[in-house]
């Protein structure tokens, strides 16, 4: 019998307080339309003092949990896809475990930028295939608020907090069809967020903040995921027809703009959940499917191809029958 990595459950959890991009023009000289024109996004979502990672996680997975109808024992994996970790160590994994109060559970971090989502459901089905797990809890949570400049009309204007999960089990149906992650790390320079505690000591550190070069990341991101969609769609045999809806990392409307007209699709086949939340970065993707299915758009049985870019630099894609 072929074992697929089916999808059960998904949640969403997003922080009560909104920044808007009016409220980000009194900050640094910027405006609403020019922000709005550039990127497509007029607000995005501030954790509060109190939240952490793992405390959205918690929220995000236990709606996957209830939808899925589950018994949190019975998850025995657990992957949180973040760049903004609650401690160094124990990863957020962990603590998100001791939330769910899950006794008898593997939980570990993936860090891949605004991949990881992503590179998490990859990890997922490659453990769900080989039996090693059976029902595993990914999350992408990220509290980017805390790492952005906000002197920085580059940076500042783009990043959104929030967490997003999914719950897959084994199942004799199709599932997850394929997942395809890469990784270049020669683009260090051109996305990147300093770690000041670990820099040697005989050179000046940076502050943690994220550091970007605009125009540069664009090109490139642009470039690699017309590829990885080429790539996705050969690899498996499919015809851009064969897609109903695609489900892309939320950065910038221009480049999902270019990702659709690449798959041939209108942009009422894409779940676009940017405007209102911004780059939530490893969060985003998993915050766009729990929203598509949630609301009715993706439907049991349709192929969705999720797909993203981030720092390193990395990108994937999964293609998942729902």
């Amino acid at each position: 019998m072929t074992r697929w990595t089916h999808v059960i459950g998904t949640g969403g959890y997003l922080p009560e307080t909104i920044r808007t991009n009016h409220d980000i023009s009194a900050m640094v000289d910027t405006s609403d339309s020019w922000i709005y024109e550039r990127t497509g996004i007029k607000s995005r979502r501030i954790a509060s003092a109190e939240e952490t990672a793992s405390s959205m996680a918690e929220i995000a997975a236990r709606q996957a949990i209830e939808m899925a109808g589950i018994d949190a024992q019975d998850i025995d994996m657990i992957i949180v896809a973040t760049g903004t970790p609650d401690l160094v160590y124990p990863s957020t994994a962990c603590l998100l475990q001791q939330r769910l109060k899950i006794e008898h559970c593997v939980g570990f971090d993936v860090q891949a930028a605004c991949s990881g989502s992503i590179f998490g459901l990859s990890i997922a089905d490659q453990y769900i295939k080989t039996g090693f797990a059976k029902t595993v809890l990914v999350v992408g949570s990220e509290i980017c608020s805390r790492i952005v400049d906000w002197t920085d009309r580059g940076t500042c204007i783009l990043f959104g907090d929030g967490a997003g999960a999914v719950l897959l089990t084994a199942s004799d149906q199709p599932g997850i069809l394929a997942t395809h992650i890469q990784s270049d790390g020669g683009y260090d320079d051109l996305l990147y967020c300093p770690n000041p505690q670990a820099a040697a000591t005989d050179k000046p550190s940076e502050a943690g903040y994220i550091k970007m070069r605009g125009n540069e990341v664009f090109k490139v991101a642009v470039n690699t995921l017309g590829r990885i969609v080429d790539e996705t769609l050969e690899a498996n045999g499919l015809e851009q027809s064969d897609i109903d809806w695609l489900v892309p990392h939320q950065a910038n409307t221009r480049i999902i703009a270019a990702t659709a007209k690449k798959l041939g699709m209108s942009m009422e086949q894409v779940i676009l959940t940017l405007e209102n939340q911004g780059n939530t970065s490893s969060a985003s993707v998993l915050l766009a499917f729990n929203e598509g299915v949630r609301d009715g758009r993706i439907q049991r049985g349709q192929t969705v191809l999720m797909e993203a870019f981030g720092a390193g630099f990395t990108w994937g894609s999964a293609l998942i029958r729902y």
